[in-house]
Formats: C-alpha cells, structure tokens, sequence
C-alpha cells in the first residue's frame, strides 16, 4: 500500500493548521475509514421499537380477565424524578429565522416562547409529584447575556434553573490556516461554539456529569442532513448518510445521559469524536469551523442503544415554514384522519386543502388548491406520485 506523499506548500499549510490548534484538546477527532460491507440496519435490539420499552418500575400491571389496569405509585415516580435533570442545548441564534437573539425565545404559540413552555412542562412534574427536577441550560458566548436576563423571570416558578457556557474556539482563515482574530478581527465574528459534541467537556467542567440513550424517529426528506443510527462492527454508531432509502431513521438529538458514564469517559479522554469541517464567511473572508456533534458519542458508550419513536414526537423548527406549522392551531382540523404515509417520500400541500379518514400517500405527492377554491380529499383515497390541483386528479 503506498502512503500518500504531501505537497510542500499541503505540508507547511498543516503545519500552520497543527501550530494554531495545538491548544484545544477537543479538536482531536479520530479519522474513521467506512467500510461499507460492514454497514448494518440496526436490529430491534439495537433500536428497540417505542412501543416496546419495558415500562419503568413505578408502573404496576393488575390483570383482570382480559384487561390490563395502569395504576401508577407516585411515590415510586417521585424517586426516579428526583434522579432526572433535563439539560438543553441553548447556544444557538435564531438567524436563519430572521430573528438576532437566542433562538429559545422565539413565540411559539398563545404568546409563549419554546424556553417558556419547556419550563412550565418541568414545573408541571415538580408540582405534580413533588420533585425537584432542575433545568439546565447550556448557552454559547452569543447567547449567554441574553440568557442570564430572560430566565430572571422564572425566579417565582416551582423549578431550579441553572445555566452555563460551551466552549469558544476561534475561527480559522481557511486558505491559511491560521486563527481569525490574529488577523485582526477582534469582535464575536472571530470566534464560534464548536458544536454540541462540546457538551461533554462542558458538562464536566460544570460539574454536571451519568449510559447514553439515544433516540431517533423514522426519516424524511426533511432530515436529509442530520445523522443516522447504524450498526458498524457490532457496535452502534451515529453517522450522517443522506440516503433515506437504506437510512430508514433519524437522530434527534434526544439524548438520556448517565452522568457518571460521561465523567468516566471526558476525564479517560476517550471521547474522539469526528471533526465536522463547517465552512462559512466572515466579512468577505472564508474561514472554517471545526466541529462535532453530540450523537457521534454513543459509539464510545458500552451497550448504547436508540429508541425509534413515533413521528408525533418530533417536530423540529429550523425554518419559519416550521415555525408556522407548529403555530396554525387549526392545522389538525383539516384532517378526519392522519394520513398513512409509511411509503410517502415528499409532500406539499398548498391553498384551501382538506383530508378526509382513511387516506393514503405515497411516492412524492404535491396538492396545490386554486386560489379561493376549497379542495376536500375524499375518504379512502390513495394518492401516489401524482399532483393534484383538483377533484378530477385524484
């Protein structure tokens, strides 16, 4: 096998690139090669099924001839709350929504912001079992300030707050391999949060730290970037592949973390997660952000697995067009049923469009309304790889 020989100008170029980041212990992801024979779907073992997750011990089960009673012991409930702290990721800007501070405080419906309603879900479980389960929220240097004002608010609420900060790492110009602000750039622009794989050092350094848990939800073409659960030398392992024919699942990022498991791996220094090169531009000058991402950990984590839940559990907003959707209370109205679209790829839907029970979809399937005209889909239709614009295309 021959070793690839580097050009001088390649060689001084990473010389740069090593000088400049020899630093940041974080940026030291392992370069993995795929081999893509051993690529693997993910038995039901590895991603158990939601329905199937055994349930937790508070839950006990009477049987009665041919039915099965729920009764719940609050008691037990309270001990395992009490273990529970819920960590979210508050770094992010709502830029790409048109808006400049932390994207946690956009409205999202009857004047509530996503940062209000995760708080009222949490009080609602202290005060109904009474339990003490903290929020943490874990800002970037962008969002901090901000932060620190917008949850004095929650001083009077029935939950404990805390925050804190991931890392900052600077920019580096990408046709010279160097650091932005040693060229000068002084401001904000210079620097960058380096992904949510910081969480883990950050965690630490909080003094916040427990078996990973994953879970993921079934993929559409909206989750074509993103990552993805496979099975990779017997072990389970989050890669971002865009196929959504052989890549049948998505990562959502909900992560159920051990504490003591991510302060046993962080200080062992073995989390060596893949570098995500994310280029962007800053006043005309093209730099590099070396990233990583929360989900490429599980694979360091013993016995990891992922759970494959229901669609109806993820609705991510990245766009206004989510936003909106997420927003129209009437939205749900507009079907008797929800649509089966276990073999839909793509759906747009535009105008005055009603569903009736029963309908299936499939394929890629655009429904556009006339303008001022009310279109119904009829119960039972099925609609596959077809553009419907009115009753007599369907």
């Amino acid at each position: 096998m021959t070793a690839a020989t580097l050009s001088a100008a390649d060689s001084e170029k990473l010389s740069k690139l090593q000088s400049s980041v020899a630093g940041l212990s974080q940026i030291s992801g392992e370069a993995q090669h795929v081999d893509w024979s051993k690529i693997q779907t993910p038995t039901d073992k590895v991603v158990v099924p939601y329905d199937s997750l055994v349930p937790t011990p508070e839950v006990l089960f009477l049987e009665k001839v041919m039915t099965r009673i729920i009764v719940t012991d609050p008691a037990e409930t309270k001990k395992l709350l009490d273990k529970l702290v819920v960590l979210k990721l508050n770094g992010g800007l709502g830029t790409t929504m048109g808006c400049t501070g932390p994207k946690s405080v956009i409205e999202v419906r009857n004047g509530l912001t996503f940062l209000d309603l995760i708080v009222i879900q949490i009080e609602s479980l202290n005060s109904k079992y009474g339990c003490n389960v903290p929020l943490l929220l874990m800002n970037s240097f962008n969002t901090h300030d901000d932060t620190q004002k917008i949850v004095e608010k929650y001083a009077k609420s029935n939950i404990e707050i805390h925050t804190f900060n991931q890392s900052q790492y600077p920019r580096l110009v990408a046709n010279e391999f160097v650091p932005l602000p040693c060229k000068g750039t002084t401001s904000k622009d210079g620097w960058y949060p380096p992904g949510h794989g910081d969480v883990f050092p950050s965690l630490k350094n909080s003094g916040k730290l427990d078996a990973l848990l994953s879970k993921v939800t079934p993929k559409t073409l909206a989750d074509v970037k993103g990552g993805t659960l496979i099975s990779y030398e017997g072990k389970v392992q989050v890669n971002e592949f865009k196929s959504i024919e052989k890549f049948k699942i998505f990562n959502t990022n909900n992560l159920w973390v051990n504490l003591n498991a991510i302060k046993r791996l962080v200080e062992a220094d073995a989390l060596k997660m893949e570098i995500i090169p994310n280029p962007k531009e800053v006043d005309g000058v093209k730099v590099l952000q070396l990233e990583t991402a929360a989900g490429a950990a599980i694979r360091f984590y013993d016995h990891a697995i992922g759970s494959n839940v229901p669609r109806s559990r993820f609705l991510p907003v990245k766009a206004t067009s989510d936003l909106l959707l997420v927003q129209v209370t009437n939205f749900l109205g507009r079907f008797k049923s929800i649509p089966s679209i276990i073999g839909l790829d793509s759906l747009k839907v535009t105008g005055d469009v009603w569903f009736g029970a029963n309908i299936t979809l499939k394929g890629k399937v655009v429904i556009a309304a006339k303008p001022g005209e009310k279109l119904e889909i009829p119960n039972g239709a099925v609609i596959e790889n077809k553009e419907i614009n009115g009753p007599k295309d369907i």
